[in-house]
């Protein structure tokens, strides 16, 4: 067995002790994931796991049909099922942005239709190192500049990146070994792509990729206390109000800078259900107004609180059938008839209610959710309106605020 196979195989054990009974690669075609295509097909094999391979075609380049195909047939070598996933852009938004999200999304939901609980991604050691590189020319702080994490967990599905400790150029080498082709992305010479320039800069300047990415592990280190100091502080600083979070502003001044904002940017997270925190610029200048919005919530402070709501233009224009969940946070159970909607209580549904019975503030009521029948509310939990339907927010787990990084 090659010490690359031994070092994929290692790490891949350690984030999969017990083998699943399937695993979806993401496979684009390019090297390092036809690489993790190879190095995983031999794991699977010998662990008795079942290989999944999808390709998100985003249709922007001529070549992406071919290079599809290139994976299909060598899918079709290792027996293993390859499915082809279409995407268009609109012209709206960033194109890199909007591409990122979409292939994210579509692996999500192409997982979830195949009963995959687990993905493995094609990141390496040069990424990580060309990330690090990148987030320092943005000015971001330890969070930023922490390594990507081996694994993240999204709901019930689990990222993986196996090859975060391989070089670029050791999986090239393999490929070589065995025969393989992959193709060369044209936008990898485009320097208008800020990560070509920095892996031009790289080179150029003779930086080491190794001490990158090793510094990339130790910011990770560095975040992971910052993390432990936030949620013990929490214990003491937050308490949950039905879906709003309300901070004690007194001991929140009273901590550290990095633990407050820490600490109120994983409030925000969680009631605004977004997994990446708030540029900090943005995040300081709402603790520095009375009321602000920001995240898709709405901060309020008074004398002795910081009170964190849904804002309601964010949630205005949601809805989902009910009973049943709503806004990611809000499971609404009560009788089942036809035609039943679960939408923000708003200002005109606010005004058909009692005042005198809401559980929250007028602003966390107007976004809580209600019940209509097209334009007839039927009920608002939260603002006391048929007691028949019942509003349950899912509360913070007991180790609140320790994240699943994202990046």
């Amino acid at each position: 067995m090659s010490d690359l196979r031994d070092r994929f195989d290692s790490a891949i054990t350690a984030l999969l002790p017990d083998p699943p009974h399937a695993l979806g690669l993401a496979v684009s075609g390019g090297g390092d994931s036809m690489a993790l295509l190879h190095l995983a097909s031999q794991w699977a094999t010998a662990h008795g796991c079942a290989l999944h391979v999808a390709t998100v075609d985003h249709g922007l380049r001529p070549e992406a049909r071919a290079e599809c195909a290139m994976v299909a047939r060598r899918c079709a070598g290792l027996s293993v099922p390859h499915d082809i996933l279409p995407w268009a852009w609109d012209g709206r938004g960033n194109l890199q942005d909007r591409a990122r999200q979409a292939r994210l999304d579509l692996l999500r939901g192409w997982a979830q239709a195949r009963g995959i609980n687990h993905i493995a991604l094609g990141h390496t050691r040069d990424d990580q190192a060309e990330t690090l590189l990148m987030r320092l020319k943005r000015g971001s702080g330890v969070d930023g500049l922490a390594a990507m994490a081996p694994a993240r967990h999204d709901g019930g599905l689990t990222w993986l990146r196996p090859l975060l400790d391989l070089r670029r150029s050791a999986l090239r080498d393999d490929l070589h070994g065995i025969g393989w082709d992959w193709a060369e992305d044209a936008s990898n010479a485009d320097t208008s792509y800020e990560r070509v320039r920095i892996r031009q800069a790289i080179d150029a300047l003779g930086l080491d990729v190794d001490r990158l990415a090793d510094t990339a592990a130790h910011m990770a280190a560095a975040r992971a206390v910052l993390d432990h100091a936030a949620a013990q502080a929490a214990q003491t600083v937050v308490v949950q109000d039905h879906g709003d979070l309300v901070f004690d502003r007194t001991r929140l001044a009273a901590l550290p800078a990095d633990t407050r904002e820490r600490l109120v940017a994983a409030g925000l997270c969680w009631v605004g259900q977004s997994p990446y925190r708030p540029r900090l610029i943005a995040l300081r200048a709402a603790l520095e107004s009375a009321r602000a919005t920001l995240h898709g919530c709405l901060l309020v402070q008074t004398r002795d609180s910081l009170r964190l709501c849904r804002e309601w233009n964010a949630v205005a224009d949601l809805s989902a059938p009910a009973p049943g969940p709503w806004d990611g946070r809000w499971q609404i159970e009560g009788p089942a008839e036809t035609g039943l909607l679960t939408r923000p209580l708003g200002t005109d549904g606010a005004a058909l209610t009692d005042r005198a019975s809401w559980l929250v503030p007028r602003d966390s009521v107007l976004a809580s959710p209600a019940i209509w029948q097209e334009d007839r509310l039927i009920a608002a939990p939260l603002a006391g309106f048929n007691p028949e339907f019942r509003a349950k927010c899912r509360a913070l787990p007991p180790d609140w605020p320790a994240p699943d990084h994202a990046h």
